[in-house]
């Protein structure tokens, strides 16, 4: 029989039991704490196939449940095989940073204290908390101190967020309240892209009623920036309210479209600039970098991932947006029987799409307090010169070629002559386990993708992954098994 009274049948009186929590908690950091001790050695990607998974997860739901114990044993059993080692500092698939350990810690709390950061009534500590976090934000990346700051779930609800600003403020402009009276019979939005802009900019477009099918590509360059020429050729054939979607650190190569002659071209035309900076706005944060970034302080909003390069836990996204009441007008929402302050209190929900949501700024706050300047900065310096070790290692093999310059923590490499060898690459790398790293196209042909976001990567751990990278292309020289 079970010994969860949580799981007893629902006629029982059921109790408020400390010990219980305890004992489920310290279940899970046993668990927690061995898949910690074997992150930086195992292998990276994950091996359990979705019917080995199955076999074990899959069952009838029980009547009366089960212990939960055995559950928590259950689930952790399956993470060696089933869950990939995103936080291992040899995982460099689709810029995913490891999580700080304070950072941890810290999302514990949260889940611990298990507050609604809607409003303020609800949750004081979320939303005092938030509100220092947005103001170090806003100091690290410097940009307009008086900007609104949400803290979302990634950054495609951080792109929805600020494009939503932007939708409300260039209507607003032209006589039209979107928010009352719908897209029907509203001035049409001209929404300007690079060829190379992020899927979320498309999905955001979609989710805005703006479409994606009516979007103006603006061609790129070698490198992947957008070419501000031909942005403003383009400008020069168009009329209305408009929406400029610039990228600071291309998906592919980390290159930065040139964002101050971008922001003067916006300026002059009375357009909106928004700013995706997934990963590329923490270039801001350090002196090495921040160049990269010049000029994007004249944008109107900006949008970035924390759990990319600060490495806090899944969701953490944060949309920025210098113009306040739009920001907040195209998001807010009140009711009745809400409590909301409209005084200096932050309630949250007038910045984020969700009124329901996990207190999701605490992570950043602890993380940034405990690094401070000179940490996040030398996170990022860390990152792009591993990067830059991984590509030059590369680069001295023979038929391995680095296709970007290498200016942040994004590599793209091509082996021997053709796709199929450059994917067997990748497939072979996978495989292999030392480290883990994604395919991609550029400019229509194969590439392998490395991103270095993870705080713990080392010398070592870029030496080692290159060294393996290097013995599975020569092994699929010779013919041989990788």
């Amino acid at each position: 029989m079970t010994t969860d009274r949580f799981a007893h049948d629902s006629s029982e009186p059921v109790l408020f039991e400390s010990a219980l929590f305890e004992r489920y908690l310290d279940r899970a950091h046993a668990h927690a704490s061995e898949f910690l001790r074997q992150l930086p050695d195992r292998h990276v990607g994950a091996r359990a196939s979705r019917d080995e998974l199955l076999s074990t997860l899959r069952g009838p739901l029980m009547q009366q449940g089960e212990d939960g114990g055995v559950v928590l044993d259950l689930l952790a059993a399956q993470a060696e095989r089933g869950a990939s080692a995103c936080g291992s500092p040899r995982y460099f698939g689709f810029v995913i940073g490891g999580a700080y350990p304070v950072a941890l810690a810290a999302d514990w709390l949260v889940s611990t204290w298990d507050q609604n950061a809607g409003i303020y009534v609800i949750s004081p500590l979320a939303a005092v908390t938030e509100e220092v976090a947005a103001e170090w934000l806003l100091d690290l990346f410097d940009l307009p101190r008086e900007s609104g700051v949400g803290f979302v779930t990634g950054c495609q609800m951080a792109n929805y967020t600020c494009l939503a600003a932007a939708r409300h403020g260039v209507l607003r402009r032209a006589g039209w309240d979107v928010e009352a009276d719908g897209l029907y019979g509203a001035p049409r939005v001209n929404v300007i892209a690079s060829a190379e802009s992020h899927i979320t900019i498309d999905v955001a477009m979609r989710y805005l009623g703006l479409g994606t099918r009516a979007m103006h590509r603006v061609e790129v360059d070698a490198h992947g920036r957008m070419r501000a020429d031909r942005l403003r050729a383009l400008l020069d054939t168009l009329e209305g309210p408009t929406i400029i979607c610039a990228q600071a650190g291309n998906v592919n190569t980390g290159a930065f479209d040139p964002l101050r002659e971008i922001g003067r071209i916006a300026n002059e035309r009375g357009a909106w600039l928004h700013v995706d900076g997934a990963f590329g706005l923490w270039a801001r944060a350090s002196r090495a970098h921040e160049s990269l970034a010049d000029g994007i302080e004249l944008a109107d909003s900006w949008s970035t991932d924390a759990h990319k390069w600060l490495n806090v836990p899944y969701d953490s996204g944060v949309a920025i947006v210098r113009h306040t009441e739009d920001h907040r007008v195209a998001m807010t929402s009140t009711a009745a029987y809400l409590i909301q302050t409209r005084g200096a209190e932050r309630d949250a929900v007038d910045w984020v799409p969700e009124f329901s949501r996990r207190a999701r700024g605490i992570p950043i706050y602890a993380t940034l307090r405990t690094l401070g300047r000179d940490g996040v900065a030398g996170l990022v310096d860390r990152c792009c010169a591993r990067a830059r070790q991984i590509a030059d290692i590369l680069a001295s093999e023979d038929g391995v070629r680095i296709l970007n310059d290498v200016v942040l923590n994004q590599v793209l490499v091509r082996f021997g002559d053709g796709d199929e060898t450059t994917r067997a690459v990748v497939t072979g790398v996978q495989q292999d386990g030392t480290c883990w790293l994604s395919g991609t196209t550029w400019q229509g042909k194969a590439a392998m993708r490395i991103s270095v976001s993870n705080w713990a990567t080392s010398e070592e751990d870029a030496a080692r992954s290159a060294a393996a990278i290097v013995r599975v292309f020569r092994s699929l020289r010779k013919g041989e098994p990788a």
